[in-house]
C-alpha cells in the first residue's frame, strides 16, 4: 500500500503540473476543458497564468514532499489541497457548467487527492513530535 501511495502522489503531482503547464502555454484550450461557460477573455484572460501558476505550485509541494520523506505531511497536505478541485467543482456548478464537468473532472480529482491523502496517512507513522 506504500508504494500505492507513493505512486498516486507521484502521478498526481505530474497530472497537476501537466494541467498547470497546459494553463500557461495553451490557455485557451486548457480553459475549455475547465468547464466554465465562458471562459474569461480579454483582460481577464491573465487568470489562466493565475491558474497554472497554482497548479504548477502544488505539484511542486507533492514533489517536494516526497524528496523530503515527509509522507505523512504529504498526506495532510493532499488533504488541504483537496480543497482546490472541490472549489473547482463548486465554481463551476455555481457558474452554470454542466454537472458531468464539474462532477466528472473536478468531484473526481477531489476525490482522487482525498484518496491519497488518506493512502499517505494510512501508511506513514506520526511524528514523535506529534
Amino acid at each position: 500500500m506504500k508504494h500505492v501511495a507513493t505512486a498516486l502522489a507521484l502521478l498526481g503531482a505530474l497530472f497537476i503540473g501537466y494541467v498547470g503547464l497546459n494553463y500557461l502555454l495553451g490557455p485557451e484550450a486548457a480553459a475549455a476543458g475547465f468547464g466554465l461557460p465562458q471562459p474569461p477573455s480579454g483582460d481577464a484572460g491573465g487568470y489562466f497564468a493565475v491558474k497554472g501558476v497554482r497548479d504548477i505550485g502544488q505539484g511542486l509541494v507533492i514533489v517536494a514532499l516526497l524528496l523530503a520523506g515527509q509522507r505523512r505531511a504529504l498526506g495532510w497536505a493532499m488533504l488541504a489541497m483537496s480543497f482546490v478541485p472541490l472549489g473547482d467543482m463548486t465554481i463551476v456548478l455555481s457558474h452554470g457548467g454542466p454537472a458531468a464537468a464539474a462532477v466528472g473532472i473536478h468531484g473526481a480529482t477531489a476525490l482522487l487527492v482525498i484518496l491519497t491523502s488518506a493512502l499517505l496517512l494510512r501508511t506513514s507513522r506520526p511524528s514523535a513530535a506529534a
